[in-house]
């Protein structure tokens, strides 16, 4: 089909029930559909969705959402703007209500909703258009690349997988992950080859969205491509710590990087799930960075009123929680497999709240850092929702499933599976107390029953519920050290 730049009217073209072949004021594509289904040119006009044809204006509505549309059981007139699919008749309009299918048309997604709800327009500045170039096509690689690209920036996706690269090309869809969702015709994707020199000298964005396990191998290949005195913004969205070294991805970027390029970076963490981030839902995150400077260019790179941006200064805060609540949202996964209900996962939440913030603080982050939306947002979506892989993979070893079989057969990656053995060593060196994750760890580590250490820790006796470790910051004020800061973390000193 011939695609169409969604800056343009499109056209229309009418479909009656008595008709085999609509009338179009263009030509009509190859292989249209035989009377009894119809076509439905999207927002980029890029691809064709075959349905049987509704029998009233209420059905259409109901696949295809809140259509500006009138009564005609004979005849269906479709025009299709940049802004939204209307149907007309000579009688008056009316919006219906929907159930919006995963796959629904791009405008949608962004502007009209179930309730009637309509999303303000997007807050695009054509001079600030940026070429962004976002390495790792996942889930929430594949979402933040869809998310500016339509925000009219230009973007590269680089993945190690050629079908996914030669899918994304071909077709604008992702085989592996976001399989229904169609993405804009600026988002391009590279690979399997490492990106080149040239293409990284190119862009005005890095955006790192692969696990925590392969920050260090990619930096240290991308590092020789990379101009100090002119650096893109670099932004990380993984969460994680490092096994063995108990290294957050600031550490990372040091020992691969050094420390100009480190102070920098800039981390984004928050309740945000990939498939709705798509649907243009509303969606909140934090921005942190050492750089004010580079805070602020990362919010406004991707603020929307879908998706908007709070910067702040404790990236090691937004890191800490980003990792910490996978392992809680297993936790709780757990406790949903073994029957527990709503009282039992407010009980989880807000423990595992009061641990992460025991560990951060003694870690050297801000104790508010972890009221955030990086901090307790994240946590409690995390904890709740059956979309999250880590609650998943607590649910699945609650019901009894064995944790090789559920990895095996996850199909994406969930890294507080990971992240549970690296937690653990921190809280070791710290000393913290940290039942719920040192359970977790066990649990996954030691081959430890669900249902028994569930019962052990239910037995614990009663303590305080509140409090601080005395002894606070050392791995902080080593790594200010090595990025020659002081403690305060402050880029302008």
């Amino acid at each position: 089909m011939h695609l169409v730049p969604p800056q343009r009217l499109i056209g229309v073209w009418y479909y009656t029930t008595d008709t085999a072949t609509p009338t179009f004021p263009f030509q009509a594509p190859r292989g249209f559909p035989p009377r009894g289904s119809f076509i439905f040119l999207s927002y980029f006009l890029t691809y064709r969705v075959p349905y049987s044809l509704p029998a009233t204006v209420d059905d259409l509505c109901s696949v295809f959402g809140s259509l500006r549309c009138s009564s005609s059981r004979e005849t269906y007139v479709y025009r299709v703007s940049s802004r939204s699919l209307h149907t007309r008749t000579s009688r008056t309009s009316t919006c219906f209500p929907f159930r919006q299918p995963f796959v629904a048309a791009r405008p949608y997604t962004r502007v009209a909703r179930p309730s009637g709800f309509r999303m303000p327009h997007s807050q695009v500045d054509l001079l600030k258009k940026s070429k962004v170039l976002v390495f790792g096509a996942g889930n929430f690689g594949s979402c933040l690349a869809d998310h500016l690209a339509d925000s009219q920036h230009d973007v590269f996706v680089w993945s190690r997988t050629k079908g996914i690269v030669d899918q994304l090309n071909a077709t604008h869809r992702n085989p592996e992950f976001l399989k229904d969702h169609l993405f804009p015709e600026n988002l391009k994707a590279v690979g399997p080859e490492f990106p080149s020199p040239e293409l990284v000298q190119e862009v005005d964005v890095l955006l790192f969205a692969i696990p925590t396990e392969g920050v260090r191998s990619i930096l240290t290949e991308l590092k020789p491509s990379l101009n100090e005195d002119d650096l893109p913004l670099m932004i990380f969205v993984n969460k994680g710590i490092e096994i063995g070294t108990k290294a957050l991805t600031l550490d990372i970027i040091v020992d691969s990087c050094g420390p100009k390029i480190a102070k920098a970076a800039t981390f984004i963490s928050g309740p945000s799930f990939a498939k709705e981030i798509v649907r243009r839902q509303p969606t909140s995150v934090s921005v942190c960075s050492l750089s004010e400077e580079a805070a602020s260019r990362a919010s406004q790179l991707f603020h929307q009123p879908w998706f908007r941006c709070y910067t702040g200064d404790d990236p090691i805060g937004v890191e800490l929680a980003g990792a910490m609540k996978n392992v809680y949202a297993i936790a709780s996964g757990m406790a949903d497999g073994l029957g527990f209900e709503n009282n039992t996962r407010a009980m989880l939440i807000t423990r595992g709240l009061a641990e992460m913030t025991r560990i951060g603080t003694a870690y050297g982050a801000s104790p508010l850092t972890f009221l955030s939306l990086a901090g307790v947002g994240d946590l409690f979506l995390t904890c709740s929702s059956s979309t999250s892989r880590n609650y998943t993979v607590g649910y699945r070893l609650g019901k009894g499933e064995k944790l090789d079989y559920i990895i095996e057969t996850l199909g994406s990656v969930a890294e507080g599976v990971t992240t549970a053995k690296g937690l653990k060593e921190l809280i070791d060196e710290l000393e913290v107390t940290a039942p719920l994750a040192t359970g977790v760890y066990e649990v996954l580590y030691e081959g430890k029953n669900v249902a028994s250490r569930a019962q052990e820790l239910l037995s614990l006796p009663s303590i305080r519920e509140l409090d601080l470790p005395s002894e606070v910051g050392k791995p902080t004020q080593r790594l200010m050290a090595r990025l020659g800061l002081d403690e305060k973390r402050r880029s302008g000193e």
